[in-house]
């Protein structure tokens, strides 16, 4: 296979503040996978794994939503 999609979920956004109000806030979303066909591809059975990301674009970090499902495409760099 030259690349594995998988499908997961935002199960947790903990936001960063740092105190300063002008300051661009940072935060951490946490990942994990999708219950489904979708994932069956990389998983024959429960599909298991996490993702966390530290994000610092403010636009970014909007673009996740708590709960949304995405797809995640892994292929070689």
């Amino acid at each position: 296979m030259s690349k594995v999609r998988a499908k997961f979920f935002v199960k947790q956004i903990i936001n960063h503040h740092n105190g300063d109000p002008k300051a661009d806030q940072a935060g951490e979303v946490v990942l994990g996978p999708v219950y489904d066909d979708a994932n069956k591809l990389w998983s024959k059975w429960t599909p298991q794994g996490e993702i966390k990301m530290t994000i610092t674009n403010p636009a970014a970090l909007e673009a996740f939503e708590l709960g949304g499902q995405y797809f995640v495409d892994f292929t070689p760099a």
